[in-house]
């Protein structure tokens, strides 16, 4: 194990591993921010009359999946 954390060191691995982290920490919420809107989309198109409802709820799932993005964005500082 000490041998592979050499090579890594050697290697100056750091920024692909800082991409990585952003990369796979973005395909989360971006699948989520999907999922939210063609959701919300759906739910207004069936029922027009709970637009009002549906749309605060909306932009709440959408706040909630950003910050995972967020969290994903400090993480590739704080590799680094």
């Amino acid at each position: 194990m000490q041998l592979l954390a050499q090579a890594a060191e050697a290697a100056n691995l750091a920024p692909i591993g800082q991409g990585l982290v952003y990369g796979l920490a973005s395909i989360g919420p971006a699948i989520a921010v999907g999922l939210v809107f063609s959701n919300a989309i759906q739910a207004i198109a069936r029922q027009p009359e709970a637009a009002g409802l549906v749309r605060p709820i909306m932009f709440l799932g959408f706040a909630l999946a950003e910050a995972l993005a967020l969290l994903g964005f400090v993480l590739f500082f704080l590799i680094g």
